[in-house]
């Protein structure tokens, strides 16, 4: 589980094709904590740890399937992604409840500067269902997010200056893909409409 807040703006020091999967070496401050088989949240993916180099560098894997369902397969060396250590229990929740597991893709459809802060407007596919709730919870990229308007298919959130900073907001553009995760509340909340209707 993790929490959406973000730890470290890392960067992809290396992607290497290995077989079917994609082998990513990640530069992180972090790594110099982590130890093999731990999980860590890239972009929101959750990831294990295969191998630790020294205090700055660290590899983890991503299978077929993961590259098919999220934008990992989007990235070259040199670019910024979101990590996050999964939570420890008793710790304080300042995000929200996330799973690392992706539920789709989202396309940057506008970013628009608002007086000292950004709102950014996403679309993604309505055929899963998925939906989003104004002031509800949302994840971008790994970024746990407060919803400020939602319509089917559509939803925009506002990026405080330390968010765009410290995370690939400021590094994001008009067509990127996006990884997104609902708030796992609200998932729950609809899988019980949809047994009701049965």
């Amino acid at each position: 589980m993790f929490t959406g807040i973000i730890e470290n703006l890392a960067k992809v020091a290396k992607v290497e094709k290995s077989q079917s999967n994609v082998e990513l070496y990640i530069e992180s401050t972090l790594a110099g904590e982590l130890k093999v088989d731990q999980s860590v949240a890239h972009n929101g993916v959750c990831l294990t740890v295969v191998e630790v180099f020294g205090d700055l560098t660290y590899r983890v894997t991503a299978i077929e399937e993961t590259i098919e369902k999220t934008n990992l397969g989007d990235l070259s060396e040199g670019d910024s992604i979101n990590v996050e250590r999964c939570m420890t229990l008793g710790a304080r929740l300042d995000g929200h409840i996330v799973q690392g597991h992706v539920d789709q893709i989202g396309i940057c459809e506008n970013i628009q500067e608002n007086d000292g802060s950004w709102i950014y407007t996403f679309s993604y596919d309505t055929s899963t269902e998925n939906i989003t709730v104004e002031k509800g919870s949302i994840t971008v990229n790994g970024t746990s997010l407060t919803v400020v308007n939602s319509a089917r298919g559509v939803f925009s959130v506002a990026i405080i200056p330390y968010t765009y900073e410290n995370t690939v907001f400021k590094t994001l553009r008009k067509g990127d893909r996006v990884n997104l995760e609902f708030d796992v509340i609200g998932k729950d909340v609809a899988r019980m409409g949809e047994g009701d209707k049965g």
